[in-house]
């Protein structure tokens, strides 16, 4: 036998792709574990041509599932970024579109029970230690895929996927939503806002890099000045923000942001971190809406939307769409607190069977005999 068979499900998440894994299916070294995903998703090559992943970072993505040990979760969710023109596989973010298939994934491989109409998927989102209800349409018991939500970046409409967040500021940076304690830093002369609210985020002017904010994505791709600029802001907030050298890391993501073009709260420009997102993503959308409601930030500053405390909605412009997330803040010894985020998503099951490894790099022994949490 010169190739190994892996069973898993290839999902689309929101507006990303690709492979979702048993963890029990999976060396549990983590290190064999990455070698695997490399060549199942055929990293690194540009092109991706030699494995399943779409030579994009969008569709280059990794979700590894198990039962989970944690007492408010069913299932634990391990996120892995593989890397395409790279051999590197990133553990070091979340990915709340990925996040989306999971409650599918869970019921299908019978890890939680379907309920008939609807159910609850708690899950243990090991990336960052916290916890996401994500509730999915079961008639009868059985997962459904079709229905009528519709979600800019995706074609047609499917079932609709609510997800709610519990407790998810400053997940990755320390457990403060500003890291730094200010709603305003400045930063190789940029002023901006760092945040993190289930994503790091870094939010900054547009007009401070001469950009309008609603630039075309390749136009500001192919702006090599301006890319090495946020870079440099980058590489310094990283520190700032308590996540060390990010200088091979995939957070901060780095936001621009200006007035809304159509009625929104915003318009994003979202590097994520060294390509132009051509939306945003899930937890970088929760970020920057939270730095809108709250006071003194820049994203505030250019939404004008006040910091009215109670339920929000905000919908956070980006160049395919938008993206609405609603929110609950309150008042906690007169600074504010985001109880509650919440978002809707959609998913759909694409196809199901096995991804073949050579032998060389994993003969199918060391199986995961423990969690996903124990060996990210």
């Amino acid at each position: 036998m010169t190739q190994t068979a892996i069973p898993c499900t290839l999902m689309r998440g929101g507006t990303s792709k690709g492979p979702f894994f048993l963890a029990s299916d999976l060396p549990s070294d983590s290190a064999v574990r990455d070698r695997v995903l490399l060549a199942a998703m055929g990293s690194p090559d540009v092109r991706q041509i030699d494995g399943i992943g779409g030579a994009d970072t969008l569709t280059s993505k990794v979700a590894i599932v198990s039962p989970s040990a944690h007492p408010d979760a069913d299932v634990d969710y391990l996120f892995l970024q593989v890397v395409p023109d790279e051999p590197r596989v990133d553990a070091s973010q979340n990915c709340g579109n990925m996040l989306a298939g999971i409650g599918p994934f869970a019921i299908e491989n019978d890890l939680v029970a379907a309920a008939d109409g609807e159910t609850s998927v708690r899950i243990h989102m090991v990336n960052t230690a916290s916890i996401a209800v994500a509730t999915v349409q079961t008639p009868g018991g059985r997962m459904r895929y079709d229905g009528d939500a519709r979600i800019d970046g995706v074609p047609g409409t499917a079932a609709p996927i609510v997800i709610d967040f519990l407790d998810i500021a400053g997940s990755s940076t320390g457990g403060a939503l500003l890291p730094t304690g200010n709603a305003r830093d400045t930063v190789e002369g940029i002023e901006c806002t760092l945040i993190d609210n289930g994503m790091p985020a870094v939010v900054m002017r547009a007009s401070d890099f001469g950009k309008t904010g609603h630039e075309d994505p390749s136009a500001l791709e192919t702006d090599t000045e301006l890319k090495a600029r946020v870079e440099r802001v980058r590489l310094a907030a990283g520190r700032l923000m308590n996540l060390g050298d990010v200088a091979k890391k995939t957070v901060p993501k780095m936001c621009l942001v200006a007035p809304a073009e159509h009625g929104g709260a915003v318009s994003t420009r979202n590097f994520i971190p060294h390509k132009v997102h051509k939306a945003i993503g899930v937890f970088g959308a929760v970020s920057v809406a939270t730095a809108c409601a709250y006071p003194g930030t820049v994203a505030a500053e250019i939404a004008g939307v006040g910091s009215q405390l109670g339920e929000r909605r905000l919908d956070i412009e980006h160049p395919t769409g938008f993206f609405t997330v609603d929110m609950l803040l309150v008042d906690d010894g007169g600074r504010v607190r985001v109880e509650r985020s919440a978002l809707l998503r959609t998913a759909r099951k694409l196809m199901s069977g096995d991804v073949y490894v050579p032998t060389a790099v994993w003969d199918g022994s060391m199986r995961e005999l423990a969690t996903a949490g124990k060996t990210a």
